[in-house]
């Protein structure tokens, strides 16, 4: 399976109805990449993660090992989104907005300019609580919830899906699957959510510039200023190190 940033592909995968998950174990997981990495630059705590859970769906990296797909998790806005999307449009550039359902309610009109300027929309869960300290039937109920919601609203079905603070488990990873998405965790973060303790732009776009690696998956958030400042040079840098973005 490739995870790419194409919304034909999208387009061709139908949802199914979310079904119940018995088996599997529920013990809190929290993903994070670490910072080792393997002789191709990729962090060994996502090359483990697709070792461990591709058989469920779920990826923190891409098969394409010439790309790397910039994503944003959307809990709440802080005035960069649009500076944001304008850099995307100016570089040509698809990326991933998993939205919460606080944002899909309040943010219409950038919702809105996601869709029609041909990003993905992904599903953050309708309140961002971390699924496996719910019941199965409430972790579904935040899945679909936000789903049915996006369709309605917005004539959008979303396919992919991202877990609150990184916290999962096996049986969510099914449960998630079990509703018709695909899990997207992330090979390269960093700490970008602060917004009054903003990494300097010369530090932040060296961290991003060092850590590119093929089948990249970035997560980035939207409250920063930093990275509305340094997205344009981050595309840049990136394609210049021979990467599609």
């Amino acid at each position: 399976m490739k995870i790419t940033a194409s919304a034909a592909a999208l387009a061709a995968a139908a949802v199914i109805p979310c079904t119940a998950v018995y088996a599997a174990d529920n013990t809190k997981i929290g993903y994070g990449q670490g910072t080792a990495v393997d002789n191709r630059n990729r962090p060994e705590g996502a090359v483990q993660f697709n070792d461990l859970y591709a058989d469920l769906d779920a990826y923190a990296l891409s098969e394409d090992e010439n790309r790397i797909i910039i994503t944003f998790d959307q809990g709440y806005e802080n005035g960069y989104t649009a500076k944001i999307l304008d850099t995307l449009k100016e570089k040509d550039v698809q990326a991933i907005f998993f939205l919460t359902g606080d944002y899909a309610k309040k943010e219409k009109a950038l919702v809105r300019r996601m869709i029609d300027e041909g990003h993905i929309l992904g599903n953050h869960t309708m309140n961002h609580p971390s699924l496996p300290s719910l019941s199965e039937n409430e972790a579904r109920k935040e899945i679909m919830d936000l789903h049915n919601y996006v369709l309605d609203e917005y004539g959008y079905e979303m396919q992919y899906f991202r877990f609150p603070c990184g916290e999962f488990s096996e049986q969510t990873l099914e449960t998630v699957r079990s509703c018709g998405y695909r899990t997207v965790f992330w090979s390269c973060a960093y700490v970008d959510w602060k917004t009054d303790a903003q990494p300097s732009p010369e530090e932040s776009l060296q961290k991003l510039t060092d850590s590119a690696h093929g089948g990249e998956i970035l997560l980035l958030h939207s409250v920063s200023s930093t990275n509305a400042e340094i997205l344009g040079d981050v595309i840049d840098s990136l394609r210049a190190k021979g990467y599609t973005v």
